[in-house]
């Protein structure tokens, strides 16, 4: 016979724990500690199993019974609702441990011994701010094109067009690291060639006119920043050379060794 709502509301604990039944295998089982638990009883392959079907009153009787018949139905077709569940939940364990946001750190960290120490905090701030809030949580395998484009939007949307096109070319990276290591059939972000606006350079005109030479110098010797980029700015107009080639370790006097 079945059982009603007020006769789960009403249901009182005992010494021992005791079971109120609804058919097709249902029942309410109150704990000695006041618990309701909802369980099903079933059969597969000549075993008599349980299976848990969630805690009144988060679970109510109507739910319960959907979640019987769902049963049931796998049952008909030779599925075993119990291990059903240990697949769709191992399934659930495996997309979150290869979530966007996993296999984009585990990149990081491999690469990050080869990195300079600022390229790295850029990459990792870059992603932190405009892609793991969208698609950290995200498994990779399953992000499209059209979720990159809306993640690479919203930065563009801020007026920030370079740190979209960075960001998008980071999570090429991620997608082409995820394939490498088998978590992804694909790179998406090859999809999005010429779908973000562009980014306009800015050229910065050398200095050639005598006088401004005579200022810039004046103004290099004047730096009382720290001095290492003191140093460098006293250096640079001795060995003419960018930048970049002259902070690199293997510079020595106006060489690369």
């Amino acid at each position: 016979m079945a059982i009603s709502d007020l006769a789960v509301r009403c249901a009182k604990s005992g010494l021992k724990t005791t079971r109120l039944f609804d058919g097709g295998g249902l029942y309410l089982e109150v704990t000695p500690a006041g618990g309701k638990l909802w369980r099903l009883k079933y059969r597969f392959d000549s075993k008599e199993k349980v299976l848990a079907l969630g805690k009144y009153p988060e679970i109510s009787l109507k739910d319960a019974r959907e979640r019987r018949d769902e049963a049931r139905k796998l049952l008909a077709n030779e599925v075993d609702p119990g291990e059903n569940r240990k697949q769709q939940k191992a399934a659930k364990a495996e997309r979150s441990a290869n979530s966007f946001e996993v296999v984009a750190r585990e990149w990081i960290a491999k690469n990050k011994p080869t990195w300079a120490a600022s390229h790295t905090i850029k990459i990792v701030r870059r992603l932190e701010m405009y892609v793991y809030p969208w698609l950290g949580a995200k498994p990779i395998a399953t992000i499209t094109a059209p979720d990159l484009l809306a993640m690479a939007r919203r930065i563009e949307n801020k007026g920030a067009l370079e740190t979209a096109h960075r960001a998008m070319q980071n999570c090429g990276q991620v997608f082409r690291y995820a394939v490498a290591t088998g978590r992804a059939e694909r790179d998406p972000t090859g999809d999005l060639r010429g779908a973000l606006q562009p980014v306009k350079s800015t050229h910065m005109a050398a200095v050639t006119e005598p006088h401004k030479v005579a200022e810039l110098l004046r103004t290099l010797d004047g730096y009382q920043g720290t001095l290492t980029v003191r140093c460098a700015l006293q250096l640079a107009p001795l060995v003419f050379v960018r930048p970049g080639e002259l902070t690199r370790p293997d510079f020595r006097g106006g060489h690369l060794v």
